[in-house]
């Protein structure tokens, strides 16, 4: 399930992406001969065409009939796109007529520029179509940003109103953290808001936090090499609010429904072993796999217990409530539309700027084994369809891929971009040959890039299934 929300959330950026430099492209008539969603390495699953008065269609197709060739067609069809869909879901490509990309190089091109072709362009609307899909996606992100706070408003849980503190990856135990804390403040300065609090002790290399623990102030000197240590153990969460066990609902045939338990219960020991979060109420319930055990709860307000015989598998088959705002006292913010727009653009922007403040992680001694490819982009949706999660992920992804595309590497976007200011600047084209040397050096960095991020993937996947 979390690939197929991924593989439609990635779906859905690389058609705007590539619809960026569609519309730039057609709003100054330049030709696009190829629209593509994944690419068609051999085959194609579908191709669609205009021509000739009505559309024409092709399915699992290897290579395009010479009648809907841009040279077989009449001059009032020659400017219609080939859409297409192929089967490797890793992007998507638009193919420029006179623009060396990833789909062509120089010596593809007509030896005569014709006046509908990218390179005869002017350099200010060659700057324009380049920079289209990475424009899209930022805008993408801010009308979804948009979209979800008119539609849901926005909850904010201040920091100090997580009563039962929070849950620390080792890296930060490691620090001294202990679960339960709840941070005060860092470097000296108070801290209210747990996004911008976790922003700052992972990017600005404090010398301090101090934490709430039990009803003292405690202060922890912090290494210098924090930001190092978080790029080599690459944490999903590295700091989570505790929340109580707290009983939401029951899977079929569940045996904590059949042994007792009611919705709204709060599950706080086993065997007499305190769990005051969910996170430690199951994995000491999983110690327990095959034995009787003794729960202790409480059920509107009064305490209870019961034994149970768990089964090999160490389950109850219950759910936990996992809404903040039905555990703690949480900060909700409606909207109306008008006030979600600036509030989704500085939230986007927001989004935008700490994405690219945490790439200094790439810096640090290993910074490359924090680089995630495919995988870690899908674990981070649901297990389950959520209508708010998958909007407010594709919001996220499209900043990351805005932001990746505008990196000046020749076979991205940016690199396109450098090098079309660069001929605005000096007035000269730049050379064709010297640009297919740049074209390929970008694809070998790219290519290098996927290997080493899917790489890290699958060696996590690995060590997991070795635990």
């Amino acid at each position: 399930m979390k690939a197929i929300i991924f593989l439609l959330s990635l779906s859905l950026l690389v058609v705007t992406h590539e619809l960026g430099h569609l519309c730039f492209a057609k709003l100054f008539h330049t030709r696009v001969r190829r629209f593509y969603v994944f690419f068609n390495w051999k085959f194609s699953i579908l191709k669609a065409k205009k021509f000739n008065g009505k559309w024409h269609f092709l399915f699992f197709n290897s290579e395009t009939p010479d009648s809907w060739k841009e040279e077989n067609l009449p001059p009032e069809d020659q400017d219609n796109t080939l859409w297409g869909l192929g089967w490797i879901p890793l992007g998507g490509y638009c193919d420029i007529a006179g623009m060396v990309d990833e789909t062509k190089d120089s010596n593809d091109l007509a030896s005569t520029p014709q006046p509908w072709e990218y390179r005869t362009k002017p350099g200010w609307q060659r700057l324009c179509i380049i920079s289209g899909g990475v424009l899209v996606n930022f805008l993408t992100a801010i009308i979804l940003y948009t979209a979800i706070f008119s539609h849901w408003g926005k909850d904010e849980l201040p920091l100090r109103n997580a009563s039962l503190g929070y849950e620390y990856h080792q890296v930060l135990l490691d620090q001294g953290f202990q679960n339960g804390d709840i941070i005060y403040a860092i470097d000296g300065q108070e801290q209210y808001d747990l996004t911008q609090a976790t922003k700052k002790l992972v990017l600005d290399k404090p010398a301090t936090a101090t934490v709430l623990r039990a009803d003292s102030l405690v202060t922890l000197n912090l290494s210098p090499d924090l930001l190092s240590s978080i790029a080599r153990e690459n944490p999903k969460h590295l700091i989570t609010p505790r929340i109580p066990f707290v009983v939401k609902d029951f899977s079929p045939g569940s045996l904590g429904k059949h042994c007792g338990l009611q919705v709204g219960d709060s599950l706080v020991a086993v065997n007499g072993i305190p769990t005051p979060s969910a996170a430690q109420f199951s994995s000491t319930l999983s110690s327990f796999a095959g034995d009787s055990i003794t729960l202790t709860l409480y059920r509107q307000g009064q305490p209870h217990t019961l034994d149970i015989l768990l089964g090999s598998d160490g389950k109850l088959g219950i759910y936990a409530v996992n809404e903040l705002g039905k555990l703690f006292t949480v900060k909700h913010i409606d909207y109306t539309l008008l006030q979600a727009i600036p509030a989704g653009i500085s939230y986007g922007w927001e989004t935008l700027v700490t994405y690219a403040s945490s790439l200094k992680i790439l810096f640090t001694r290993d910074g490359a084994k924090s680089l995630g490819g495919f995988i870690s982009m899908a674990t981070l949706f649901p297990n389950q369809w959520d209508w708010h999660a998958f909007w407010n992920l594709t919001a996220l992804l499209a900043i990351v891929l805005a932001f990746m595309n505008v990196i000046p590497i020749p076979g991205l976007d940016g690199g396109h971009i450098v090098l079309t200011i660069w001929e605005m600047i000096t007035r000269r084209p730049v050379n064709p040959k010297a640009l297919d040397i740049l074209q390929n050096i970008g694809l070998f960095l790219l290519l290098a890039l996927m290997i080493v991020a899917n790489g890290n993937d699958l060696i996590r996947v690995f060590q997991g299934l070795m635990r």
